[in-house]
């Protein structure tokens, strides 16, 4: 059995509204004097207010290329991803040294030595610590890496692990570039990081819900519906338009069969913890699985307030919860995210 301890959100330090941000786009995406019609309906569409960003908004112009941007990422990642852990360790009542597995995850920078390399020292880890970092993964790494977290617990069950996601989209914006995929992407990604803690059973608390069971699922012929194409300009978004549809063609089938698994039905689940890829995608899920209304009301409020932040997000959704909506303890939930592959993970909760 591994239970939750906490989970910690920390947001880059420059606050935006999505206007602000889409004339920021317009001047270093859009060619010189174009009609921008388009990119302010694909922006106002992601129905995202406000977002985070790593720098002021007049310093995007001068990231040239993907060293400038890399660089940028390793200190800013350092620092976010700092305060993050610290964070959801002070909440889970645990010090530093009580950390057995740090897991990291991003896929908006790359560093080697990598990140968790580089806040051992900073934040006094025991010089033994397990540490684990995964790039590639995606939206679906903050359900796959709960997930991964859950599978070393239950062969440490006296052990402390954690999981940092920070993902800093804003890097990635491609400059002269007015593809609808860099419009999109535009409009919808953010900046910053979350932690979550996780203790295997010989150390559980009643502070969080219990992680019961996980599954994963990859799609067939999707490999290029998501993803990067990396350039000397940096990473170039890929961003099919079929996603909504492969969501509504395999969702269903395989979050039943899981819950079935459990003697659960959909309209058991207590709470839907789900990663906020976008409208169209938040749509296909709930069309998908005949949700009720309101049933992703936390995830569409988090798309609003902070964007998506990719790996981050589905754990922002997850601290909310437990944070304005409390489920009744004993109750089911489901977490899930989807991400390049096209793949989707699932972990089911006990609150």
């Amino acid at each position: 059995m591994t239970r939750i301890a906490a989970v910690h959100g920390s947001l880059a330090a420059h606050r935006h509204t999505q206007r602000e941000i889409t004339d920021m786009v317009a001047r270093i995406c859009l060619p010189p004097g174009a009609d921008r019609h388009v990119l302010d309906r694909i922006h106002e569409n992601a129905q995202v207010h406000t977002r985070h960003a790593v720098l002021p908004l007049e310093r995007y112009p001068e990231l040239d290329g993907l060293g400038a941007a890399n660089d940028v990422f390793i200190r800013a990642a350092t620092d976010l991803g700092t305060e993050a852990v610290r964070g959801a360790l002070r909440t889970a009542g645990l010090r530093s040294a009580d950390v057995d597995l740090l897991m990291f995850t991003s896929v908006t920078g790359m560093a080697a030595p990598s990140i968790d390399a580089r806040l051992v020292g900073r934040l006094g880890l025991r010089p033994d610590v397990k540490r684990l970092p995964v790039f590639g993964l995606g939206c679906v790494a903050g359900a796959a890496g709960l997930a991964r977290l859950h599978d070393y617990l239950l062969g440490w069950p006296d052990h402390v692990a954690v999981l940092l996601s920070v993902e800093l989209c804003s890097l990635t914006f491609q400059r002269n570039d007015a593809t609808p995929a860099n419009l999109v992407a535009t409009g919808l990604f953010g900046d910053g990081a979350a932690a979550l803690v996780a203790v295997g059973e010989r150390r559980a608390t009643k502070a969080g819900p219990e992680v019961v069971a996980t599954r994963s699922r990859m799609y067939p012929d999707t490999e290029c519906v998501m993803g990067w194409d990396i350039r000397s300009s940096g990473f170039k978004v890929v961003l099919d338009a079929a996603i909504p549809d492969v969501v509504r063609r395999y969702l269903a089938d395989d979050v039943r069969g899981f819950l079935e698994e459990h003697g659960l039905k959909p309209k058991d689940v207590a709470h839907w913890v789900c990663h906020p890829g976008g409208p169209k995608v938040l749509e296909a899920v709930a069309e998908a699985l005949s949700l009720p209304e309101g049933a992703l009301d936390v995830t569409w409020r988090s798309l609003a307030e902070v964007g998506n932040l990719s790996s981050s997000s589905v754990l922002y959704v997850l601290r909310d919860t437990l944070e304005q909506r409390r489920p009744e303890p004993g109750t089911p939930g489901l977490l899930m995210a989807m991400g390049p592959g096209f793949c989707c993970e699932l972990v089911l909760l006990r609150w």
